[in-house]
């Protein structure tokens, strides 16, 4: 029997730093998910989903530790008619967050019904310092990507730029996940005409949809990535949340410009059926040994003393 997971990606409109008016808003994107058949398993929300991505000094006023996000996560989905089922749902959703005394750009997965069970949170590792970035001022880097167990499978959290730089995905698929849910607040940059649609799109979603592809198709996952909506400042979120499948396939794309609840099944099976036909992350497992010696002569912290054999 196919391994079914039902996800709705949420591509959210927040009004910047009104977290407490955008908790209200989600109840009602939770509201609609009691109509969508077949019900979703897992609803999937953006990178700073409730307060906005450029908030720069305002993460000191708007972060909440990873307990209080959830606890209000959990608030608007039981007051939501999706909630009112007693049915429980899984929920990906970024948010600035304070652990430690310090603070982060993190995204959480959690458990959501009679009380929430926070499955994992991801701290973001890779902080953009260029353009019209400068995320290192306000919050710290993680220091970590790993795997972790859900209700249906085994699943790992990206945030934006941590999905440019391929070694995250490739730690992502060797620890076992199956799904890679992404939140991401990406600004329109550049044109090019859609494929499929009489209309353009920024050039960097064009960007966006190559790397869901090739992530998904070099270690056989399943990627989801979940778009911000609106405009900040100046600068703006076009949506075009995407899914890619295990072949490398993008299989569903989110509207663009406009808030929208995506529903795509995601069969675990095809993960199955995509490594057997293209086995990169078996091959991955084999020599992976030798990659590590080779990273470590890069940093500097290997013991290359044996035999490096031949060179061509």
């Amino acid at each position: 029997m196919s391994q079914i997971v039902q996800t709705a990606l949420i591509q959210f409109r927040p009004d910047k730093g009104n977290y407490a008016g955008n908790l209200a808003r989600l109840k009602q994107s939770f509201d609609l998910l009691a109509t969508v058949t077949p019900r979703p398993n897992v609803a999937t929300l953006p990178e700073a989903a409730l307060t906005g991505y450029f908030i720069e000094g305002g993460v000191r006023e708007l972060a909440r530790t990873a307990t209080a996000f959830a606890n209000d996560l959990n608030e608007a989905y039981r007051a939501s008619a999706a909630g009112a089922t007693g049915e429980s749902l899984d929920v990906v959703a970024g948010f600035y967050e304070l652990h430690e005394n310090t603070f982060y750009n993190s995204a959480m997965y959690v458990t959501l019904g009679s009380a929430p069970e926070i499955r994992h949170v991801h701290r973001k590792v890779f902080l953009p310092t260029y353009g019209v970035f400068d995320e290192a001022r306000f919050v710290e880097h993680g220091l970590d990507v790993r795997a972790f167990d859900t209700p249906w499978g085994r699943a790992a959290i990206l945030v934006c730029e941590d999905a440019w730089h391929a070694v995250t995905a490739m730690a992502a698929a060797l620890d076992g996940a199956q799904v890679i849910f992404i939140p991401s607040a990406s600004p329109a940059r550049g044109v090019w005409p859609q494929r499929d649609e009489p209309v353009t799109a920024p050039a960097s979603l064009h960007r966006w949809e190559r790397l869901a592809r090739d992530r998904s198709e070099e270690h056989g996952v399943w990627v989801v990535v979940t778009q911000l909506l609106g405009d900040e400042g100046g600068k703006a979120f076009a949506g075009g949340s995407i899914v890619a499948a295990p072949n490398g396939d993008l299989c569903a794309r989110a509207p663009l410009w406009e808030e929208a609840i995506l529903p795509v099944t995601l069969d675990l099976d095809d993960i199955t059926r995509a490594r057997a036909d293209a086995p990169l992350l078996a091959d991955l497992h084999a020599l992976l040994p030798h990659m590590l010696r080779a990273l470590g002569r890069s940093t500097g912290s290997a013991d290359d003393t044996g035999d490096p054999g031949p060179t061509s």
